[in-house]
């Protein structure tokens, strides 16, 4: 049987929406922690601020925060890219973390550097550290290894370690991507009856698709 990879590929069940369940901590332990504090209503603290290095998670935590407010109706506003804002913008989300500090709702913010640290107003840069401020760092390797072992491992995948080794060289480093492709190479294995491996792995890349 020959098998069409590229309609394997489009096959693939879509990864599943972000969640703070879902969310490889690492070391932002702490960071995920006081969200969900924030967002269970069981802590005083209800302004937070994320920023890190592209990879490091932000726009995971933060899509998984909206979609929590969405769900489940919560009072939760989330505002990303701080550091893109002009000065229109940095003024209307002073007056709103204003309108939120009194009316008791939850701010989640994120961007690139420390709020004093992004050339935004005093008086909003200000606002932004009276919460909990975190910096968020990218998975090591190691981490990486043991969330796509623990990945195979939840869908019953033979994964050999060389396998592993050769994704994180290779592949773009992001863990959807790399789960996409774990997750490619499993239906693939099992539709032809074949363990997992490197080669299998490297005649999967050579196909010119954006996975």
């Amino acid at each position: 049987m020959v098998l069409n990879l590229k309609q394997l590929l489009l096959d693939i069940q879509p990864l599943a929406p972000p969640t703070l369940d879902n969310f490889i901590a690492g070391s932002n332990a702490e960071a995920l922690h006081s969200l969900q504090m924030a967002i269970n209503g069981v802590t005083e603290a209800r302004f937070i601020y994320l920023w890190g290095a592209a990879g490091s998670g932000k726009s995971h935590l933060l899509q998984a925060c909206k979609n929590l407010a969405h769900d489940q109706e919560l009072p939760l506003s989330v505002v990303d890219d701080v550091n893109l804002l002009d000065e229109e913008a940095q003024i209307e989300l002073f007056n709103y973390f204003n309108q939120l500090r009194a009316s008791g709702g939850i701010l989640i913010t994120a961007g690139n550097a420390a709020p004093t640290q992004m050339g935004l107003r005093d008086d909003l840069a200000t606002r932004l550290a009276w919460g909990l401020v975190y910096q968020l760092h990218p998975l090591t390797d190691e981490e990486k290894a043991r969330a796509l072992k623990t990945h195979a491992k939840d869908r019953g995948m033979k994964l050999p370690d060389d396998v592993v080794d050769y994704c994180l060289r290779y592949l773009r480093r992001d863990l959807p991507t790399l789960m996409a492709v774990l997750d490619a190479l499993d239906v693939w294995s099992l539709t032809e009856k074949k363990p997992v491996t490197v080669p299998m792995l490297k005649k999967l890349l050579q196909l010119n698709l954006e996975i």
